[in-house]
């Protein structure tokens, strides 16, 4: 049956993708202004364990660091939610991160693993969502990029490949993941009405200052601060979209900066594209599912330890 949509509820909708609009494309916006996020109470008494559920791609399941526990998904019993949850005394982690994740897979299964969104019950006391980057396509754009850095080594092909129509197709890209990501939060509501929600940002993947490291990050020189770009475009929408429904935001960028794929391996959280530790390419190894995992230790303890 089709949904009567109220007009004032339209406006709203348009309000919120202007919002996220203006903060994809580079323009101020005071997350302030916007909607207040909703203030939720677990709801469970004493002598009931806290359920947490953490929904994710591979930046949450943690690929190849050991202890592997699902094969399938690729995910670590040392990712941070794992990390996160031993931390919290009472707490009964139900993880059901997956690499590979878009937001699609909320709703259907992957592998042999159900739909990540299965796992959010009623009950459910906390989640954190960390989503979007395979919808904006972190992998493609990687492999993208290093082919074309072999074309001029000390520009910029990369930029120019996807700025070629004359509009930037990632911050397009960016654009369009937000209504996914805010589709999924609002099911997470809908859920489990009484938890408390977190949306996780991704982590400083290249120097934060735009300098380069070929060839440990197979890109030409002046696509690092382009690509750098992308990831704290990804932050800001995720940020936005968290403000705008309910969610809070937690920043794993600025924690890990110092910390990135072009750092030598004792200081590096980032693997590059040929790993030294335990870890996929251009991902988080142990330190820096560790470091994320501190992100929302934080964040949990800005309003009360749960």
């Amino acid at each position: 049956m089709k949904r009567e949509t109220h007009p004032a509820a339209t406006a709203h909708h348009r309000g919120r993708t202007v919002a996220v609009a203006a903060a994809v494309s580079g323009c101020a916006l005071v997350v302030a202004s916007a909607a207040p996020a909703a203030a939720h109470n677990s709801g469970h008494g004493h002598g009931r364990s806290t359920q947490y559920v953490a929904l994710g791609d591979s930046y949450t399941s943690g690929p190849y660091i050991p202890t592997q526990v699902d094969a399938n998904c690729a995910r670590s019993d040392h990712n941070y939610p794992s990390v996160v949850t031993a931390d919290q005394r009472g707490t009964v982690l139900k993880d059901v991160s997956c690499s590979g994740a878009t937001t699609a897979e909320m709703w259907k299964a992957q592998g042999t693993n159900p739909p990540q969104l299965d796992a959010v019950q009623r009950n459910t006391d906390l989640v954190t969502v960390q989503i979007g980057g395979n919808d904006v396509g972190f992998s493609t754009i990687i492999g993208t990029c290093a082919k074309l850095s072999a074309t001029d080594l000390t520009g910029n092909p990369c930029q120019r490949y996807y700025n070629s129509s004359g509009v930037d197709q990632l911050a397009v890209a960016v654009l369009n993941t937000a209504p996914k990501v805010t589709k999924v939060l609002r099911a997470v509501h809908k859920q489990a009405p009484h938890a408390r929600v977190l949306v996780v940002g991704y982590p400083d993947l290249l120097p934060d200052d735009g300098s380069g490291c070929y060839p440990s990050a197979p890109f030409a020189a002046k696509d690092f601060p382009y690509l750098r770009d992308v990831d704290k475009r990804v932050n800001l929408m995720l940020r936005v979209v968290a403000a705008l429904n309910g969610a809070e935001y937690v920043d794993t960028y600025g924690p890990t900066v110092g910390h990135d794929m072009c750092k030598a391996p004792a200081d590096r959280w980032i693997e590059p594209l040929q790993p030294a530790s335990p870890a996929a390419p251009a991902h988080p190894n142990a330190k820096g599912e560790a470091a994320m995992a501190g992100a929302v230790l934080k964040q949990l303890d800005r309003r009360h330890r749960y």
